[in-house]
C-alpha cells in the first residue's frame, strides 16, 4: 500500500512563520504541513494517483481497439471513445474519493458490508479480469519490443515480466518514484501519438460527425463493447481507491473535502490525457488505414507496417515506442492492483514474483501457441468489459451511503450519474452476449 506523506516532507515543508518544534506537534497536520510548499508546490504534490490510474486507461489493449476501430469503421465510433472516457472520469472521481473518506479501499470495503459468498465471487471474478488485463500488456509489450527488435515473442513475454517488477520495485521506495516513472511512460505515449497526429493530420469535421451515436453491424458493436472493456478498467477502479487511502491522511472532514478538491483535479488532468491519447490513436488509424488499399492494418502489426510504408520509419518507430511504453507501465500497475485486490477481497497477500507468475501464465500461453495477438487484445478487452459492473456497482452502493461515506457521501445526482453509467454497461453487455450466441 502506499505510504503516509509525512515520510516524504522534509523541512522545506515547515510553513512560513512555524518553528521546527510547532512543525511536528500531533496539531499540525499532513496537509497544513504540505501546505507549507506553497500553492503550486502544493498542487505538483498531490497530482500523482489518478496518473497511474490512467495508464490503465492507454495500455494495449486500447492500441488494439482503437487501432482496429479507425481502421475498419473509421470515425463512426468516436462517440464511443468520448463516452467512455467522460463514464471512467465519473467512475475514478468516486474511486479516488472512497479511499478519502474511508481510509480504506474498495475491496477492503466490500469485505466488510457485504456477505462471505458475495466477497468471495466478486474476488474470483476479479482474478479473472486481472489474468485479462495481463494478457492485454502482456502482448502489447512484447509485440512492441518484436517490431522494435526482432525479439521473439514468448521471450519478450518474459523481458516484460522483468521489466514490470523493475517498475514495480520504485514503490518499495515511496510511492513518489513510482508515480514518477508512470508520468514519465505516460509522458512518451503521449508524444508519440501526437508526433503521428500532427504529421499525418486528420479530417476534423469527419471526427466530429463521429461524435454521433451509430453502429453498423454486430462487429461495430464487439468493437465499442471491447473500447469500453478496454477504456472503463475494473483493475484500476479498486487501485485507485487505494492509491488515496493513506496517501494523506485527513484530519477532519474539512481535510477531507480540500483533498477531495485535489483529487478531482487530479482525475481531470489525468483522464483528459487519457482521452486525448485514445481519440488520437483512432483519428490517426481512421485517417490513414480507413479504406486504405494496405491490408491487415486493423492489427496493431499492421498498423506499425503501414505507418511504415505510408509516412515512414519515424512514424512507425513513434508507434512502437510508444507501444512499448504502455506495455511496460500498464503491466506493473496491473500487479499492483492484483496485490490490493487480494489482500482487500480476502484479507491475504502473496509473493508479487508468485501473483506474476500466476497472472501471466495465460498471456505466455497466447504468444507461445502463435494466436493472433490483436484478436487476443482485443477479446481480452471484451472481458474486462463484463467485469466493469461487478466493480462499479459496489462502488456506487457504497458510495452512496451516509455510513460508510460520512460527509462525502453522493449527491442524489451523482449516485443516478453513475447507476445510469453501470446500466449502460450492463445492457451493452447483455446485448454483446445474445449477439455472440445468435452468432
Amino acid at each position: 500500500m502506499t505510504a503516509p506523506l509525512r515520510e516524504d516532507l522534509g523541512a522545506d515543508a515547515i510553513p512560513r512563520g512555524v518553528d521546527a518544534e510547532s512543525a511536528v506537534r500531533p496539531e499540525l497536520s499532513d496537509l497544513e504541513r504540505l501546505r507549507g510548499r506553497g500553492r503550486w508546490q502544493t498542487l505538483l504534490a498531490m497530482l500523482g494517483p489518478a496518473f497511474v490510474a490512467c495508464i490503465a486507461y492507454i495500455d494495449p489493449g486500447n492500441f488494439a481497439t482503437n487501432i482496429s476501430a479507425g481502421s475498419t469503421f473509421g470515425y463512426l465510433l468516436v462517440w464511443v471513445l468520448v463516452s467512455a472516457n467522460l463514464m471512467a472520469m465519473l467512475i475514478q472521481n468516486l474511486s479516488a474519493k472512497i479511499g478519502i473518506a474511508t481510509g480504506h479501499n474498495l475491496p477492503e470495503l466490500c469485505r466488510q458490508y457485504f456477505r462471505a459468498p458475495v466477497v468471495r465471487g466478486l474476488w474470483l471474478q476479479a482474478e479473472v479480469v486481472a489474468m485479462a488485463t495481463d494478457l492485454a500488456e502482456f502482448v502489447g509489450a512484447a509485440l512492441a519490443l518484436n517490431l522494435l527488435f526482432g525479439v521473439p515473442l514468448f521471450a519478450a513475454g518474459l523481458i516484460t515480466a522483468l521489466a514490470s517488477f523493475a517498475v514495480l520495485s520504485l514503490q518499495q521506495r515511496g510511492y513518489r518514484r513510482f508515480e514518477v516513472a508512470i508520468a514519465f511512460f505516460l509522458l512518451i505515449i503521449l508524444l508519440g501519438f501526437l508526433y503521428n497526429s500532427l504529421k499525418i493530420g486528420f479530417d476534423p469535421g469527419a471526427a466530429a460527425a463521429g461524435l454521433v451515436p451509430s453502429f453498423d453491424g454486430s462487429k461495430s458493436v464487439l468493437l465499442a463493447a471491447a473500447i469500453l472493456g478496454a477504456t472503463v478498467m475494473p483493475h484500476v477502479i479498486y487501485l485507485h481507491s487505494a492509491l488515496t487511502q493513506g496517501r494523506i491522511k485527513p484530519r477532519d472532514d474539512d481535510e477531507r473535502r480540500q483533498l477531495l478538491r485535489f483529487q478531482r483535479i487530479d482525475v481531470t488532468v489525468a483522464m483528459g490525457v487519457a482521452g486525448v491519447v485514445n481519440l488520437l490513436m483512432l483519428v490517426v488509424a481512421a485517417s490513414l488505414f480507413f479504406d486504405s488499399s494496405l491490408s491487415g492494418t486493423a492489427t496493431i502489426e499492421g498498423a506499425y507496417n503501414g505507418f511504415d510504408q505510408l509516412v515512414g520509419g519515424d512514424a512507425a518507430l513513434a508507434f512502437a515506442l510508444a507501444l512499448l511504453a504502455s506495455g511496460f507501465a500498464s503491466s506493473s500497475v496491473g500487479t499492483y492492483a492484483g496485490q490490493v485486490v487480494m489482500q482487500g477481497f480476502i484479507g491475504r497477500t502473496i509473493p508479487l514474483a508468485l501473483r506474476r507468475t500466476i497472472t501471466m501464465a495465460p498471456a505466455l500461453v497466447i504468444l507461445a501457441i502463435g494466436v493472433n495477438p490483436t484478436d487476443a487484445l482485443v477479446i481480452s478487452q471484451v472481458v474486462l468489459s463484463f467485469g466493469i459492473p461487478f466493480a462499479l456497482v459496489p462502488l456506487v452502493f457504497l458510495t452512496r451511503r451516509k455510513d460508510v461515506m460520512g460527509a462525502l457521501v453522493n449527491r442524489t445526482v451523482t449516485t443516478v450519474a453513475a447507476a445510469l453509467v453501470a446500466l449502460l454497461i450492463i445492457a451493452l453487455n447483455l446485448f454483446l452476449l445474445a449477439e455472440i450466441v445468435i452468432a
